[in-house]
């Protein structure tokens, strides 16, 4: 029987399956531009503004590159402008041949000299550009101890908010404001120590609970206190990949019914990479999806990585818990330390993918960070902005490797100014300027095929 010809109708609706699919990726390129715009433009801040606090006079400052959509110029001279092309940004100060201020345009007087960043002394050009990163890992400690600050701390004692949602097979008698005492028995201080109980704790769907309500002390029922019910989404990770939501719960594998967090992560290890037939309840109705674990390079506790099978979702106790405000100090504090384990940890998975040790896989490129933008975005606004973070993080430091066309390559060459009294040649600096950007280029062209055909 002969296929029956389309008509312009049918093409229309066949055109129709395209419309989610050109949302996703309008909303992926929209979250990827508004993450890029705000880490540069805190970059190039720190440059101008230190340039000129030391007396540098900024002659451009740029959002984007390309045709220039919008610009005013301020009292001091500067021009602002936002360009095309939202995939970086310069400042440009007075007398820079480019916009890497990489030599001289020959073309400022004399006197004007002490103005530029070729005249300006070494320290003044040294806290220029040295300003980039440190805004960078500024505004890392300022979103993360932000988030803090908006989170608060878990009460002590541990104490009941909200249940989490769940299906309704997971009974709870728990009521707001009980006071967690016990699990089982077995008594606990907080949060933290409940996970240290877990082998003194039977692994039953419904577990009794010691809680302290109103000053009296009693058992209520409660699901087991670690369900299957997913708190996050990792960027580009099996779940990720099968449309698995925050919220979510897993209620089954394989045809088998699972209530534990602890049952979801042995099934995935046991698959050693097959796939699985997941049940996932969500908002009352029942999904299956079919998910292949993957291997991953995790950070261990005892530093280094360790590769195991993952679907990319995390967990946590059932129910909400009462939180207490953070003050501000400890929250930079903790902002800080945030910021120490991204670097660290970056750090050393760079220094495991270099010896071979870990896969190369774990380098991600413009692609792959549009795409974790666009996941981190459509998982709310405060893992989107904790992104943010986390990415400035690691900006600030990349931009502080010793690899000219970067800051720290400038930083290398100023060191070299100040042990030998005399600056590298315009000619020297020109050559390695060429050789740094055909590493970035290199680096780049290999993370863009990493995304794309490498680790897809």
């Amino acid at each position: 029987m002969p296929l029956k010809p389309s008509s312009s109708w049918d093409n229309a609706l066949d055109l129709t399956q395209f419309v989610p699919m050109f949302g996703n990726f309008a909303f992926m390129i929209a979250a990827f531009v508004v993450a890029l715009s705000i880490i540069v433009a805190i970059h190039e801040y720190g440059h101008y503004i230190v340039g000129r606090w030391c007396g540098i006079h900024a002659e451009v400052f740029s959002i984007g590159f390309g045709p220039v959509i919008f610009k005013r110029t301020d009292k001091h001279g500067t021009v602002w402008q936002l360009a095309a092309l939202p995939l970086g940004g310069y400042v440009r100060f007075l007398g820079d041949a480019n916009a890497a201020s990489v030599g001289s345009d020959g073309a400022v007087l004399a006197a004007d000299m002490r103005r530029t960043m070729m005249g300006a002394p070494l320290w003044a050009r040294t806290a220029t550009v040295a300003a980039g990163p440190v805004f960078n890992f500024v505004l890392a400690i300022a979103i993360f101890a932000g988030s803090i600050m908006y989170q608060g701390r878990s009460a002590d004692p541990l104490t009941f908010g909200e249940l989490r949602p769940l299906p309704a097979s997971f009974v709870s008698e728990l009521q707001p404001g009980d006071e967690m005492i016990a699990v089982e028995g077995v008594r606990f201080d907080d949060a933290e120590s409940l996970d240290d109980i877990t082998d003194q704790i039977p692994l039953d769907a419904q577990l009794s609970y010691t809680v302290s309500r109103d000053g009296l002390e009693m058992d209520v029922e409660g699901p087991y206190y670690f369900p299957t019910a997913v708190l996050s989404v990792t960027p580009r990770s099996a779940a990720d990949d099968a449309d698995i939501k925050i919220n979510d719960v897993i209620t089954g594998v394989n045809g088998d019914d699972i209530f534990a967090f602890s049952q979801l992560q042995d099934l995935v290890l046991e698959a050693d990479g097959a796939p699985l037939v997941f049940d996932v309840w969500r908002n009352g109705e029942t999904l299956e999806k079919t998910i292949a674990p993957r291997r991953v390079d995790l950070p261990s506790p005892e530093g280094g990585f360790e590769t195991r099978w993952l679907i990319g979702i995390s967990g946590t106790i059932f129910f909400d818990e009462r939180t207490v405000s953070v003050d501000a100090f400890e929250a930079v504090s903790l902002g800080a330390q945030g910021l120490w384990t991204t670097v660290t940890t970056s750090l050393s998975a760079m220094r495991h993918i270099i010896f071979g040790q870990i896969s190369a896989c774990n380098l991600s490129g413009p692609v792959g960070i549009a795409e974790t933008s666009g996941s981190m975005a459509e998982q709310g606004a405060q893992s989107f902005i904790w992104f943010i973070g986390a990415l400035s993080a690691a900006v600030g430091l990349i931009n502080l490797f010793p690899i000219p066309v970067l800051d720290g390559g400038h930083l290398v060459f100023y060191a070299y100014e100040a042990v030998t009294r005399r600056k590298p040649s315009e000619r020297a600096v020109q050559v390695f300027m060429f050789i740094g950007l055909a590493l970035i280029l290199s680096l780049m062209t290999f993370t863009i095929l990493n995304d794309t055909i490498l680790c897809p």
